[in-house]
Order: C-alpha cells, then structure tokens, then sequence
C-alpha cells in the first residue's frame, strides 16, 4: 500500500513512521515544510533512505493509494502564535488532499482532527449522539482550532461519495513528547524531572491518552476496512482522572506535587473537566485498545524520565 504521510515533522506522524517502519507490505511518501528536517530525523533513527521525502510542491505526481494528513499544531502555545492562520493552514493541506481524491477516487484520506471539533461541551464525555456546540456569537480564540478541524468534517462529509474519515485524536502521549508543551502531563514530567513541587488545583479532571501502539492499530484497522466516509474518535482502554494520575507518578517516579485552592483564571485552551470519549465506533472497524491511559503514561514516562527501574515505592517529598 502506497501512503502518502502529510507533515511527516509532527511527532503523531513520526511515531507511527516508526510503528510502521518494520512493514515491507506499507510504502510511505513523507511530506513536509522542511524536508530537511525530516531527513535528519530518519538518519537520527537509523531510517535513512527508508523513505523518499518532498516538500509539498512534490504532491500530486504520485499514485497513492491512502493520504494521511497531519498537518496541524502540536500543542496551545503553538496554535495561540498562529491565531487566525491556523483556519487558511488547515484549509490548504485539506484542499490539497481533496482535490487528489477528485482526480483519484479510489484513494483514502485519514484527516487527524481534534476532540475540539465538539466544541466546549465537555463537562461530560462525548457519546455518538453529542452535538458539536460554537459559540458562534461570541467566539473565543482558544476555539479557532477546533472550529478549523469541524468545518474541515463538514466538507468531508459533503462528499459522501469520497473515502473520508476523520480521526478525532483527544490526548495522545508518548515518550517523544515535546516536554516544553503546555498540557498537564507534560507539567508533571517536567516537576518530576526537575525535583521540583508540582502545584495543581484541587479540581479533578478526567482525560484519556492514547497509546502510540494502540494509535497504530487504529490507523491499520481503518486503513484495512471497507471504503467509508465518517468520523471517529480515538480512545484508550479506559481514562485517568487527574488525581489518580498524580498518586500513580507519585508512587512510581517519586513526584511530588500540592494541591491548592481553586483560583479563578482564563484557561487558555477552555474549560474541559471530562476531555475524552466514550463514542465507541472505531470498535465497527475491529479496534480494541489494548492499553489503559495510565499503563500508556506509566510505560512512556519511563523513557522520558530514564527511569533506572528502583523497585515500587511512596517517596517522600524533598525540600526545597
């Protein structure tokens, strides 16, 4: 199968590079802004010459059988710096896809959307019947992003007759993890890393982190399936709460964290006390997660942190 990798420098698209990479019968394309730069990375991980890389001018020349794109932001900071672009970037690499699925029907698209095409409805889980909700009167920049990837599924879905699906990724975490991203997991790598107290509020949230390896069955079972044009969204065995989360690295890495007193402040990204989903339809293409949120979050953060593999145990809190 010849797969065209559409930001072939984002780590979701490197990690499953390399899930796939042992896979004579999977024949990857990368494509990116700096090609270079995903040359230096395939050397770096004794890749190199695996896999031809353009930048985007070298799309459409090819015959491609599946299109992943993942073209996008990592994470809030990045996508506050864009504003107002993030709508004209996404917009593009779409339409570039599109337009290739206009003059070769038979191929897929796999488009990486977002939980936060739901919009801010999530002081619950989403379930298959939850509507997106837009403040469309009032919109916030924070909400920029997940209004580009819903108009994104409303054009795909306006195309019943393309082979479309829309992979809603909610949180997803794995060892190459930018660790100078702002998401609460990535704040307690750091605290656990650096020694130092993590201080969070006392409100206890609720989010699900998909596993690469359990991402990588995903794509393949979708990939496998029968041609559709649809939307699903990503999910683990089961989600974490915030707390547990802490009590779990606290036991494991030695973090030490505070709770305090709720204060009132903007949240930069919205408030979203239960980001995850319990809308199921992956399972109609065969998926089954295999891993928890927290075995995939225990498992990685090993890496990260260069555990030395000190057996189980509470650790006391040092002093600053």
């Amino acid at each position: 199968m010849k797969i065209a990798i559409l930001g072939a420098t984002s780590q979701i698209a490197r990690d499953l590079i390399v899930s796939s990479s042992s896979e004579e019968e999977k024949h990857f394309h990368l494509f990116a802004r700096r090609p270079d730069a995903v040359k230096k990375w395939l050397d770096s991980i004794g890749l190199s010459g695996r896999y031809p890389i353009n930048d985007f001018s070298g799309f459409g020349t090819q015959e491609f059988d599946a299109i992943i794109n993942f073209v996008g932001v990592g994470n809030p900071a990045q996508a506050v710096v864009m504003g107002g672009s993030i709508f004209d970037i996404t917009h593009h690499f779409d339409e570039m896809a599109l337009n290739y699925l206009q003059a070769n029907p038979a191929c897929r698209y796999l488009f990486l959307s977002s939980g936060a095409a739901y919009g801010l409805c999530f002081n619950k889980p989403a379930m298959r019947e939850t509507p997106a909700v837009v403040a469309i009167n009032d919109l916030a920049s924070y909400e920029w992003y997940g209004v580009a990837k819903l108009y994104a599924e409303c054009r795909h879905r306006a195309q019943p007759e393309l082979s479309i699906i829309d992979i809603r990724v909610f949180n997803y975490f794995s060892r190459t993890q930018d660790l100078s991203a702002s998401f609460l997991i990535t704040d307690i790598l750091r605290a656990t890393r650096d020694k130092v107290v993590f201080k969070t509020t006392s409100d206890n949230i609720m989010r699900d982190f998909i596993h690469p390896s359990d991402f990588y069955k995903l794509i393949n079972v979708v990939l496998s399936a029968s041609a559709s044009n649809m939307a699903i969204d990503c999910y683990s065995r089961s989600p974490i709460d915030k707390l547990s989360l802490l009590v779990a690295m606290q036991k494991k890495y030695g973090l030490c964290y505070e709770l305090i007193e709720s204060s009132v402040s903007v949240n930069t990204t919205g408030e979203k006390p239960e980001y995850y989903s319990l809308n199921t339809r992956a399972a109609d293409f065969g998926y089954q997660p295999s891993m928890s949120s927290l075995e995939g979050v225990l498992q990685e953060s090993k890496f990260i942190l260069d555990y030395d593999g000190f057996a189980e145990h509470t650790v006391a809190c040092w002093q600053e």
